[in-house]
């Protein structure tokens, strides 16, 4: 996953770059709660959060895998009010503080270090993802971590009314794969079915989240 999530990376940053982006910053995104600049602070985390966790010691906590860790996460199913969900848009909007030209910078050195250290991390690295104070391997963080470019990368396109960037495949399988796993444990298999391939019995949403 180390290649991949490079790519996803270095999109988030090209998008991230887009004048759109710095010339709408205070105004409200496409989710609610979030500025664009509030949101493109939460797409940058994605890439700041993986350097910050490889700088962390190991952890002691319970190894868990991919769908280990999405059962542990407070985010999903909460409302838009809940404290996690709060936390995250504050946390957002803070890091926007300093300016569109300041976290892009930092994105950007971030990514070229990122290229350096990630290749050489060994394949059973296990890192504490921010959410929770478990261990989950490096590449299943990885993993995380695309999905979120992926997902934010559209919320802030959409936000500025720009084309979503393009992903290569190798970006998007694991992504696809992670959300169709969620999707399927929080719907069944007949639900995600029919969305798939019956349009007349579909049910009204299948999202993961």
């Amino acid at each position: 996953m180390r290649e991949p999530y490079l790519a996803a990376a270095a999109s988030a940053a090209e998008l991230l770059a887009d004048p759109s982006v710095a010339g709408s910053w205070a105004a409200p995104s496409a989710l609610t709660g979030f500025t664009v600049g509030g949101l493109a602070a939460h797409l940058a985390g994605q890439v700041l959060f993986v350097e910050q966790t490889l700088d962390q010691l190991p952890p002691g906590g319970d190894e868990v895998g991919l769908a280990g860790h999405y059962e542990r996460v407070r985010w999903i199913g909460a409302d838009l009010d809940d404290e996690a969900n709060v936390a995250i848009r504050v946390s957002g909007e803070r890091l926007a503080a300093d300016g569109a030209a300041e976290l892009l910078a930092r994105v950007r050195d971030t990514v070229d270090r990122l290229r350096e250290r990630l290749p050489a991390e060994p394949p059973d690295r296990m890192v504490s993802p921010p959410a929770g104070p478990w261990a989950l391997r490096l590449d299943d963080f990885l993993v995380t971590r695309m999905m979120e470019i992926a997902v934010h990368s559209d919320d802030l396109a959409c936000s500025l009314d720009i084309a979503t960037p393009p992903l290569p495949r190798a970006v998007l399988d694991p992504v696809f794969a992670l959300l169709t796993d969620l999707a399927l444990r929080r719907h069944g298999p007949t639900a995600l079915l029919r969305a798939l391939s019956r349009a007349e019995r579909a049910p009204a949403t299948i999202a993961a989240f």
